[in-house]
């Protein structure tokens, strides 16, 4: 299948996780992180550095496909806004080197990962350690969510792959 890149998009903190499917159908996790931007900067000096350091990630990596965590409805429209902002930045990334993008919502992402999609943060992340096979709980939590994020692409894949056939 190819390396895949999962993102939790954020202003404050953007996780990124790439993981590797085996030919066995096992995952690899390769690498995980956070992309942080510092709250003395401007917005628009934030975006430019979600979005160099997208660069640096994508061409250090070159992952065949990415999927990233659609925004859903949150009660503080200032904080919507502005995650919506480093979205737009993580697309942008994406998309100018060329690779396929899918978006899930939280739910699809804790669906594909957990097979409930009501799932808690921690079981989430329990089923991320599992399916990669690491030895701990990846941090931070961003990071974490990236790599279930990168999963549910892969899960949903195999689904898509399966009703094609």
């Amino acid at each position: 299948m190819g390396s895949i890149i999962g993102i939790d998009p954020g202003t404050a903190t953007t996780g990124f996780g790439i993981i590797d499917e085996q030919s066995d159908g096992s995952l690899t996790c390769i690498q995980y992180g956070i992309i942080q931007t510092s709250p003395s900067l401007t917005m628009p000096e934030r975006l430019a550095q979600i979005y160099e350091d997208m660069q640096e990630i994508l061409l250090l990596h070159q992952p065949q496909f990415a999927a990233v965590e659609k925004l859903f409805f949150q009660k503080n429209v200032t904080n919507a806004i502005s995650v919506g902002q480093a979205r737009g930045v993580v697309l942008l990334s994406l998309q100018q080197q060329h690779i396929p993008i899918r978006e899930f919502t939280p739910n699809e992402v804790k669906q594909a990962v957990s097979g409930y999609g009501a799932a808690g943060k921690k079981q989430v992340q329990a089923m991320v350690r599992t399916i990669l096979n690491l030895n701990e709980i990846p941090e931070p939590d961003d990071a974490a969510d990236a790599l279930a994020v990168a999963i549910c692409y892969q899960q949903t894949k195999h689904l898509q792959d399966l009703i094609e056939d």
